[in-house]
C-alpha cells in the first residue's frame, strides 16, 4: 500500500469549518462577557497557527513518541494535584500568571488519543487485538490518567475520555464476543454505582456531583437552577435571537447574569438566546460537518494508525459537543465541559487545535488504490 503526500489531498473543508467555528466563538463570547473577547481572539490566532504547523508534521513521527507523551501526561496530572491552583474546590489548573492558567486535563484528551491509537494499531496489525491481555493493558493505560483526572475532581472530563477511548477500542476491531462480555459486567456495575451514590453516607463522589446526578434522575424533586436558567435563555431566543433587537437590550439572561461562567460551560445558552433557533442549528450543523469530515479522513487513511487518530478526534468533538449542549438544554446532568472551538479557554482551544492538526495531516496521506 502506497500513499500520496501533497496539499491537493489536504482537507480544506475541515480547515475552513474549524476556523469559522473558532472565529464564531469569539463573536459569541463577546455577548457573554466582553472582557474575554481579546483573550479568546489571541487564543484563536495561536490555535490556527498551531493547527497549521501540526498538520505539516507526519503523524507517524508524532506517534513515535507516544510513550514519552503518555509519561509526560501522567507527570502533569500528578503535578497539578500537588501544586495546582484550586478554584471552586477543584484543583485542575497551573497558574502561569494571575490571569493565565493551563488545564492539563484538556491536553490529556489529545495525548491519550495519540497513545491509544498507536497502541491499538500495533495490537491490530499483530493480530492481538482480541486477546484478554490486550484488553487488560488498555484498561490499565486508560485507568491511570482517568483516576488522576477524577481526583481533581473532574468527573465530566473523565467520562468524556472513557467514552472516546472505548469507542476507539471498538473501532480497532475488537470482537463482539468480548464486547458482550464487558457489557455483562458493566451494566450491573453501573446499576450498583447509581444506587450507591444515592446513599447518604457514600464516599465516592462530592456533594455537588451527587446533586447533579439526582437532578437528572429526579428532575421534579431536584431542580438545577443554573440549567433551568440556561433553558430559559435558549427558549427566549425564539427563532431569530435577541442580538439584533435593540428593544430587548437589558432583558437577556446573559445580561442579568443568571447563568454563572456563561462564557465556558454554558456558552450554548448564549448562542440560543442571542442568535435564536437558527443560530443554534447553524452551530450544530458546523460541528456535525467537522465530525463527518474527521470520519471521512478516517475512512481514507493510509493505515490503521491514521484511521484511529481521525476516528478518536471525531469522537472527541462529537461526544464533547453532545455533552455540552445536552447540559445547556437540561437533557444531561449538569457537568462542566467546554463546547469545542467555541467555549472560552486557552487550554481547550490549543488542545483541540493540535488534534485537528493531526487529522489534517492524516488527510494528506490517503490510500493509493
Amino acid at each position: 500500500m502506497g500513499s500520496k503526500l501533497n496539499l491537493k489531498n489536504y482537507n480544506y473543508i475541515l480547515f475552513i469549518m474549524v476556523s469559522a467555528l473558532m472565529l464564531f466563538g469569539v463573536y459569541v463570547i463577546n455577548f457573554a462577557d466582553e472582557s474575554y473577547t481579546n483573550k479568546q481572539l489571541i487564543g484563536v490566532v495561536a490555535g490556527l497557527i498551531i493547527m497549521i504547523t501540526v498538520s505539516l508534521i507526519d503523524y507517524h513521527f508524532i506517534c513515535n513518541f507516544h510513550t514519552l507523551l503518555y509519561i509526560f501526561n501522567i507527570l502533569l496530572l500528578v503535578a497539578v494535584l500537588i501544586g495546582g491552583k484550586t478554584v471552586g474546590g477543584a484543583k485542575r489548573w497551573f497558574a502561569v500568571t494571575d490571569k493565565l492558567t493551563i488545564q492539563p486535563s484538556e491536553l490529556s484528551k489529545i495525548i491519550l488519543i495519540v497513545f491509544m491509537a498507536t497502541f491499538l494499531s500495533k495490537e491490530f496489525e499483530e493480530e492481538r487485538i482480541n486477546r484478554p491481555l490486550t484488553i487488560f493493558k488498555f484498561a490499565f493505560f486508560l485507568g491511570i490518567p482517568c483516576a488522576l483526572i477524577f481526583l481533581q475532581p473532574d468527573l465530566s472530563t473523565t467520562l468524556a475520555i472513557v467514552f472516546v477511548l472505548v469507542t476507539m477500542l471498538y473501532i480497532s476491531g475488537i470482537s463482539y464476543k468480548l464486547i458482550l462480555t464487558v457489557l455483562l459486567f458493566l451494566v450491573p456495575i453501573i446499576s450498583i454505582f447509581i444506587w450507591y451514590v444515592q446513599q447518604p453516607d457514600q464516599k465516592l463522589l462530592y456533594g455537588h456531583q451527587v446533586e447533579r446526578i439526582m437532578s437528572f434522575l429526579y428532575p421534579s424533586e431536584y431542580v438545577d437552577e443554573q440549567q433551568a436558567n440556561s433553558v430559559m435563555a435558549i427558549g427566549s431566543g425564539t427563532l431569530n435571537g435577541k442580538a439584533f433587537q435593540e428593544e430587548l437590550k437589558g432583558t437577556t439572561v446573559t445580561e442579568a447574569n443568571l447563568v454563572s461562567e456563561q462564557q465556558t460551560d454554558f456558552i450554548f445558552s448564549v448562542i440560543g438566546e442571542e442568535l435564536g433557533f437558527r443560530g443554534s442549528v447553524l452551530i450544530i450543523a458546523i460541528i456535525l460537518i467537522i465530525v463527518l469530515q474527521c470520519i471521512r479522513v478516517a475512512r481514507r487513511a493510509r493505515d490503521s494508525l491514521g484511521m484511529l487518530l481521525a476516528s478518536g478526534m471525531a469522537c472527541l468533538v462529537g461526544y464533547q459537543s453532545f455533552i455540552n449542549i445536552g447540559v445547556a438544554t437540561a437533557v444531561l446532568p449538569n457537568t462542566g465541559i467546554p463546547l469545542p472551538f467555541i467555549s472560552y479557554g486557552l487550554s481547550s482551544l490549543i488542545s483541540i487545535s493540535i488534534g485537528m492538526g493531526i487529522v489534517l495531516n492524516v488527510s494528506k496521506q490517503i490510500k493509493k488504490y
